[in-house]
């Protein structure tokens, strides 16, 4: 059975690249988000084993979503897909659990370098 991988960010146009510069040989079901809230209710009612998560969002942003996730003991991984590339932001999200953070717009090589890591190709 496929991997569910939930991909979340307020913009269309990033899901969509995001979703493109996915490796060829990640065998999942891709289901999106467009702000932390829809993601978290996604997360409540269905087995999502990652989530690409963006960090600026309306709603809810990346670190609430992060944060419940952790609170509530979450069993995904997350990998932080953003153009908020300051240290001490990416010492946030590593710290509230993600995987990494990698940078927007999102880059083939550097996803497949992340989820090989991982063993989720």
């Amino acid at each position: 059975m496929a991997l569910t991988a939930l991909i979340c960010d307020d913009s269309l146009l990033a899901r969509n690249q995001l979703k493109k510069s996915l490796p060829a040989d990640f065998d999942a079901n891709i289901i999106t988000a467009s702000n932390g809230l829809e993601a978290l209710a996604m997360l409540r009612t269905q087995e999502v084993g990652i989530v690409f998560l963006d960090l600026t969002m309306p709603e809810l942003d990346g670190i609430g979503v992060l944060e419940a996730i952790k609170s509530e003991g979450m069993d995904c991984l997350v990998i932080v897909v953003s153009a908020d590339i300051q240290p001490e932001m990416q010492k946030r999200v590593m710290d509230l659990g993600a995987l990494a953070f990698i940078q927007k717009p999102a880059n083939a090589a550097k996803l497949t370098d992340v989820m090989h890591k991982y063993g989720l190709i």
